[in-house]
């Protein structure tokens, strides 16, 4: 137990734009210059308009930001060599999955021969939190205590308003574009590894997954990494945003093993509501209401951000990280999520140009 959460690391997806037009850029070169430059931190995604980097295996906030703050310089840098910058919203407010380019992968392959025309549209791009869980048995519980409260996470990172140029009314349209996907979002209560293994090889059966990496639920027992994978983010463009998100979501598995161990109840509520309460954050972010799954009632986004820190400030303050995740909470909350200050500039230009340019200025930090 005392394990759980001493490390974690971070996935970033990026789009990859034209630095002149914004305009998404089918750039297949740059993932080899960022490997060159950046090793396995960094690979490709499904489209060649994609970048991905990964940080090392970390154990402080502080090494999140610095180690974030390399990658992001680093990967721009890559893609300035060929005309391009790094983009890091959930979608492209007018590009189209029509004018890419399928990576050549023969895990790529399969998607495509699986899911057909769902993999190729696949233009959408998500933070995701890995923190250390060494016990599978514990893994499958902290599963299962996440549930109520992956939806606000959701509601912090909305990025991703405009799709093919038109304003979807979303804080994070990736999602709805994602849920298409038939194993995605959260899973039913499972209670053990022995179910969860079994509903493992019922989806292998079934034709769905061919192994649980193919599991594109909201939060998951990785199969590469001891750790369970928070993955419900939009990509964030403010590197404060993203040290929130790992912040909460390392802080949300220690304390689900800490009451897994210690036998405390925990709401479980029914598969509509989490699906309700996941659909109200993409729709409103931080603007609306949301669905409070631990009260069933609909409140302020204010409310239940609040709600979220209250029931992480113990262990937060164990760890020595309350200060730091407050204070980017509380910034969060008072600037509102990426979607609204994209929809703000948009309101103000009146070009959807501006508003990545404007993303692209503020996402990469200068030296």
């Amino acid at each position: 137990m005392t394990d759980v959460g001493a490390t974690l690391g971070v996935e970033e997806e990026y789009h990859l734009v034209d630095a002149e037009t914004m305009a998404l850029a089918d750039a297949p070169d740059v993932v080899p210059t960022a490997v060159a430059a950046l090793g396995a931190r960094a690979q490709g995604e499904i489209s060649t308009s994609q970048l991905e980097v990964a940080t090392s295996v970390l154990t402080t906030l502080a090494g999140v930001r610095a180690e974030l703050v390399d990658l992001r310089r680093q990967a721009d840098a890559a893609a300035q060599r060929h005309g391009c910058r790094i983009l890091p919203t959930g979608t492209h407010p007018w590009g189209t999955w029509r004018d890419q380019t399928r990576t050549p992968d023969r895990r790529y392959d399969d998607l495509e021969e699986r899911f057909g025309l769902l993999a190729l549209q696949q233009l959408i791009t998500g933070t995701h939190v890995h923190v250390v869980v060494p016990d599978g048995e514990l893994a499958v519980q902290v599963l299962d205590r996440l549930r109520p409260d992956l939806p606000v996470l959701l509601a912090l990172s909305g990025s991703s308003p405009y799709w093919e140029g038109q304003d979807t009314a979303y804080a994070s349209f990736r999602t709805l574009w994602y849920s298409r996907f038939p194993v995605t979002g959260s899973q039913e209560v499972l209670g053990d590894r022995a179910t969860y293994d079994r509903l493992v090889a019922d989806l292998v059966a079934s034709g769905v997954v061919r192994d649980a990496s193919h599991l594109y639920w909201d939060a998951r027992i990785s199969t590469r990494f001891p750790t369970i994978e928070v993955r419900i983010a939009d990509t964030c463009p403010h590197l404060d945003d993203v040290v929130l998100q790992a912040g909460l979501a390392r802080s949300l598995v220690r304390a689900a093993a800490a009451a897994a161990v210690a036998g405390t109840p925990y709401p479980q509520p029914r598969p509509e509501l989490v699906r309700a309460a996941r659909w109200g954050a993409a729709r409103n972010g931080l603007e609306g209401l949301l669905l409070d799954l631990h009260t069933g009632q609909r409140r302020p986004a204010a409310e239940v951000v609040t709600g979220l820190l209250d029931r992480s400030r113990a262990d937060l303050e164990d760890s020595g990280e309350w200060d730091e995740v407050h204070a980017l909470a509380r910034q969060a909350l008072a600037r509102g999520t990426s979607a609204a200050e994209q929809r703000r500039t948009y309101a103000r230009t009146g070009e959807l140009a501006e508003v990545v340019r404007g993303v692209v200025r503020d996402a990469v930090p200068e030296p």
